[in-house]
């Protein structure tokens, strides 16, 4: 199974307010987003981008799929770190939201900088998150953190309480039945518009068979695959450009086999999305950091 995350370092958790006095308030081209495809978090955050057509307002620097200095940090995030907070402790991870008047980060909390992103840059674009929609867009983040993430790693899990496993199955497949049940009476999950909760459902699905797919037994994949309307969901948003734009396979597939601690399984040879037939053909090219 993939490695657990690096230590958790204190987050900066800025927000990008509404005018003057917040400190930091939505201009063009004031900001940066530094962000790894292969990582799910910037992924949801690069889908969102590009929904909001935010290219010309918000530029984006791409990072390496892997990081590429110890401790699981992006070296060239290491001097806004290091501006941001003086020897900073923690590993510079992306995803982040820098600041180019100050030369410092905004925010590395991925939920804020989605918020901030749909409320203060959405311009024209569609409104990903409706008012009176904030519950309803947590709780699918939660479903799919605890329902699909957690309960797909632990389901994949070598060794270990064989019951264990079965538990997190059964609550993996629960998670799906909610969702296939869910689709079957609207186009998208709160309704007829795509929301941040699409963004990061279409994400966690990724995830799921492309990372966490590869320990579980082919049974298992097998009873994955039983939800057809989630499954063409997913390959219909894929073939969305802002979603399937964004997709690095290889990335991703570099940056689990850098972090991977298990087994593959049977699983893995049993395909649910071909990934390919709507991603990128080649893997994004970095760019440096300005300066």
């Amino acid at each position: 199974m993939p490695a657990t995350s690096p230590t958790a370092v204190p987050s900066f958790r800025s927000r990008i307010g509404c005018d003057a006095r917040s400190g930091y308030y939505p201009a063009p081209h004031r900001y940066r987003l530094h962000l790894s495809l292969s990582c799910p978090h910037c992924l949801q955050i690069a889908v969102t981008h590009s929904l909001l057509g935010l290219d010309d307002t918000l530029p984006v620097t791409l990072l390496p799929a892997v990081p590429d200095a110890p401790g699981g940090e992006h070296r060239a995030l290491r001097p806004l770190y290091e501006a941001s907070s003086h020897q900073h402790p923690g590993p510079a991870v992306a995803p982040a939201l820098s600041d180019n008047w100050t030369g410092r980060i905004v925010s590395t909390h991925t939920p804020d900088i989605l918020r901030d992103l749909t409320r203060q840059f959405a311009g024209h674009g569609p409104d990903l998150h409706p008012r009176g929609a904030d519950e309803a867009i947590a709780a699918v983040g939660r479903l799919c953190d605890q329902g699909i993430t957690w309960a797909a790693q632990r389901a994949g899990q070598p060794g270990g309480d064989p019951a264990a496993r079965d538990t997190a199955l059964a609550t993996l497949l629960r998670a799906l039945d909610v969702l296939e049940w869910r689709l079957a009476s609207r186009k998208h999950l709160l309704g007829g518009e795509i929301t941040l909760a699409d963004v990061q459902l279409w994400v966690t699905l990724v995830q799921l068979d492309t990372v966490h797919r590869h320990h579980l037994d082919a049974a298992a994949v097998h009873r994955v695959t039983d939800h057809p309307r989630l499954w063409a969901y997913a390959r219909r948003l894929a073939a969305h450009p802002a979603f399937g734009s964004h997709l690095d396979l290889d990335g991703i597939a570099r940056r689990h086999h850098a972090h991977c601690r298990g087994q593959e399984a049977a699983g893995a040879a049993v395909q649910i999305v071909d990934w390919a037939a709507y991603a990128r053909q080649k893997a994004p090219k970095p760019v440096r950091q300005p300066g």
